[in-house]
């Protein structure tokens, strides 16, 4: 039995020199679920929509940020369910990752009225969910690792490159 998740999750992240890993958070807006929440990107999934392409779509209407601005799409390996008391079931959320260039601009979408660059220990302090934690340490010890990275890269398609 397979599980398609209900939910994608993208964290952005560039490498500055000087000033190494940056993660970008996105704080939710007013009227929405959970106002003032700084997270990643998070969306829903279209109906014959593949997931890691959920992920990029998502990635370029909360933040703008395109394919001009990613250098690479990872899959961090990671899933995360919770319960969601409105509709009274478990969540599923896959979890990627999206490298940027280090110039890379966001521009946000309604959904979210602020945004913030941050090393990850700061944005450590920001973040409220356990598997947020866990994203980002992932992203620094995984991703940062030229040895490590390729195998968590995927292509645009969503396809894994190490093979």
């Amino acid at each position: 039995m397979s599980l398609r998740p209900d939910l994608v999750e993208c964290w952005v992240f560039r490498v500055r020199d000087p000033g190494g890993l940056e993660i970008l958070l996105i704080k939710r807006a007013a009227g929405r679920i959970f106002p003032g929440l700084w997270q990643c990107v998070t969306g829903g999934i279209e109906p014959g929509e593949r997931v890691p392409a959920a992920a990029l779509r998502e990635v370029a209407e909360e933040t703008g940020l395109g394919d001009e601005a990613i250098e690479a799409f990872y899959d961090l390996d990671q899933v995360a369910s919770f319960y969601d008391e409105g509709a009274d079931d478990v969540v599923v959320s896959a979890i990627f990752a999206v490298r940027v260039r280090p110039d890379a601009k966001p521009m946000l979408s309604h959904e979210h009225d602020a945004f913030r660059w941050l090393p990850p220990a700061e944005a450590l302090r920001l973040v409220i969910w356990p598997s947020y934690a866990e994203s980002i340490r992932r992203i620094r010890e995984q991703l940062l690792d030229p040895e490590l990275a390729p195998w968590f890269e995927l292509t645009r398609a969503g396809e894994r490159k190490a093979r």
